[in-house]
C-alpha cells in the first residue's frame, strides 16, 4: 500500500490529466478521495480535472468539425445514437451539456453530434467550461466528502473480492440496457 500512494503522489496528476480528458467519473471522485487522505492537493487535482476534461470535449468538437472525413469511418455504426444526441440537445438545449458530462456514452455523443450539426463553437466553448466546472466540483468534492465512506466500501471488497465483478458487470449490464433501450424506441 505504501509503494501505490508514494507513485500516487508522483503519477497522481498526470493520471488526473489523462483519464480526464475523457471525462472519467472515476478518476475525479478518486482525486477527491486522496485529497481527503492527504495524498494530493485537492485544489491542484480538481483543476487539473476540470481544464482537460474541458480540453477533451473541445477535442471532440473540433474533431467533428474539422476532420469530419477522417473520423466519420468511426461512427459508420453509431448513427442512431448520434441522432439521439442530437434530438436531445435540440430539445434540451445547454442543460444536456451538463447532464451528459455524468453519463457514459453521451460523454462522447453530444460534443460530436454537435460538431457534426453547425453548432457555434465559441458557444460551446462557454456551456462547456461551465459544465466542466460543475462536474469536477460536483464529482470532485462528492469523493472528498465521501472519503471515509468509499474507503469502508473498498475495504469490504478488499476482504470479499468476489462481490467487486458482480457490482461491475451489474453497473455494465444496467448502462448497456438503458442505451439500448433509449436508442431503440420507435
Amino acid at each position: 500500500m505504501e509503494e501505490t500512494l508514494s507513485s500516487l503522489a508522483t503519477w497522481g496528476y498526470i493520471a488526473i490529466a489523462f483519464f480526464s480528458l475523457g471525462g472519467s467519473l472515476v478518476i475525479v471522485a478518486a482525486a477527491g478521495v486522496f485529497s481527503a487522505m492527504g495524498q494530493i492537493d485537492l485544489v491542484t487535482a480538481l483543476i487539473v480535472a476540470m481544464v482537460f476534461n474541458f480540453i477533451g470535449d473541445n477535442l471532440l468538437f473540433y474533431m467533428s468539425r474539422y476532420q469530419r472525413i477522417g473520423i466519420m469511418p468511426y461512427l459508420r455504426s453509431h448513427h442512431r445514437k448520434l441522432a439521439l444526441a442530437t434530438i436531445m440537445y435540440r430539445r434540451y438545449g445547454p442543460v444536456v451539456m451538463f447532464v451528459k458530462k455524468f453519463i457514459y456514452g453521451l460523454k462522447t455523443l453530444v460534443p460530436l453530434s454537435m460538431g457534426l450539426s453547425k453548432y457555434n463553437f465559441g458557444k460551446f466553448i462557454l456551456i462547456n467550461l461551465l459544465a466542466s466546472v460543475f462536474f469536477v466540483l460536483v464529482v470532485g468534492l462528492g469523493g472528498y466528502y465521501a472519503a471515509e465512506s468509499i474507503t469502508i466500501i473498498f475495504n469490504t471488497v478488499k476482504e470479499k473480492p468476489w462481490i467487486a465483478p458482480i457490482i461491475l458487470f451489474g453497473i455494465l449490464g444496467l448502462i448497456w440496457f438503458l442505451m439500448e433501450k433509449a436508442t431503440n424506441k420507435r
